[in-house]
């Protein structure tokens, strides 16, 4: 932890409201650049990156906001230890956050008190739960106490081969591929083993399917792409994705508007803007990047599957909330629906819908530990494309109620 530095936004809200760490996409992406800029806090990038406009619907409504760069190396975030940059994983990053996490309280011990909560998206499904586990499990030293209630997570990668699964049934579900690639993948993936891409035939089929959604944004289905520069990110991605065995992917583009990912980088680039957050002085920039693909290559631990903590968490008596937005073809809501089913939970109340300002936002299920929710017509990042139920949805989380259930 020695010379480690990085760019962490803190957003108050009110005096006694719970404190909620972020943490966002990856591994390798940008909290500060997704959340705090594009999703849920109070200032959202404008177009082109000439500067910011409020966000009506920013979640510091409703509790104190903390997003955090996360694992070193993300956005302007750094380490001194070049061995740290070596050993970035899973267990890495979990520790990391949590040394953060005392180290912040002991600086602002107000907040110490406070009812915590973790919340994240699609990588940060493994980040979260495993933080959360690492929090609950150092609990038994008083010392170390963090006041952990629980965690939201948003079209979470939650187990691999069931993420893989979705994602395939989903694209055919979706017209995106063939009955004949769909049939191929069911016939030769196994995606329990350690060998998926031994299989050729899987391998070619699999393939097919990323060139399909090469034609699309996989993050969002129905709206259109963005058209720019930056598609020769998206081959990059892809490449990387066949040569591992996991799920993992960076988002490449995605939200409402398609272009949002440009306008943070243009926005985070400009001399004022890193002369403001002290990470330049104003004349010799930095090259920020809303994902690092480096991180993401040299990725060296990558749990399978957080079921078993997901287990734990539960036992314990935390608060799990986890959410799909029903258009993203990424972590789809079928991915998330396969791995919440093998968790084998009783039904406490019945699939039905909930609603926000007279119409269906979504529909969900409570059961025995566990709430899942959908929210219609939403890709990826969820707050992007329906901000003002997502606040509604948050509330309902922090203050554990049931989702509106009528118009």
């Amino acid at each position: 932890m020695l010379a480690r530095s990085g760019l962490i936004k803190f957003i108050p809200s009110v005096a006694a409201d719970p404190q909620l760490l972020s943490l966002k996409i990856g591994p390798g992406c940008s909290s500060v650049g997704y959340g705090a800029t594009q999703e849920i806090g109070p200032f959202i990038v404008d177009t082109n990156g000439h500067g910011l406009k409020s966000n009506p619907y920013a979640w510091n409504k409703e509790a104190n906001m903390l997003f955090l760069e996360s694992p070193v190396g993300v956005g302007f975030s750094y380490s001194n230890t070049s061995s740290d940059y070596d050993n970035l994983g899973d267990d890495f990053t979990a520790n990391d956050a949590y040394t953060f996490l005392h180290k912040w309280f002991a600086k602002f011990p107000l907040y110490q008190t406070r009812e915590f909560y973790i919340a994240g998206e699609s990588y940060a499904g493994k980040y979260v739960p495993e933080l959360a586990k690492l929090i609950h499990d150092k609990n038994k030293d008083p010392s170390l106490h963090i006041n952990l209630k629980g965690i939201m997570l948003g079209n979470p990668e939650t187990s691999d081969a069931e993420d893989w699964m979705g994602l395939v049934d989903y694209a055919w579900s979706h017209a995106v591929i063939s009955d004949e690639t769909h049939k191929v993948i069911r016939k030769t993936c196994d995606f329990t083993s350690n060998n998926t891409w031994s299989n050729d035939d899987c391998s070619e089929a699999v393939y097919e399917l990323l060139e399909q959604y090469k034609q699309i944004d996989i993050y969002s289905l129905y709206t259109s792409t963005c058209i720019g520069d930056s598609a020769s990110s998206d081959d990059k991605s892809y490449q990387v994705m066949m040569k591992r065995t996991s799920s993992m992917m960076p988002r490449i583009m995605g939200g409402y508007d398609p272009c949002l990912d440009e306008y943070a980088k243009a926005f985070y680039n400009r001399p004022d803007v890193q002369k403001a957050l002290h990470v330049s002085d104003g004349h010799h920039l930095k090259n920020w990047s809303i994902c690092n693909f480096k991180i993401f290559n040299d990725w060296s631990d990558s749990k399978k599957s957080v079921i078993p903590i997901y287990k734990k968490l539960i036992a314990a008596g935390l608060r799990i909330w986890v959410y799909s937005g029903d258009t993203d073809g990424r972590v789809p809501v079928l991915s998330t629906r396969y791995s919440l089913s093998s968790l084998g939970l009783p039904i406490t109340k019945a699939w039905r819908p909930w609603y926000h300002q007279k119409q269906v936002s979504g529909w969900y299920q409570e059961y025995e530990g566990l709430t899942f929710a959908t929210f219609r017509g939403a890709g990826h990042a969820v707050p992007v494309f329906k901000p003002s139920d997502s606040l509604v949805f948050f509330s309902s989380f922090l203050n554990a109620q049931d989702l509106p259930s009528a118009r």
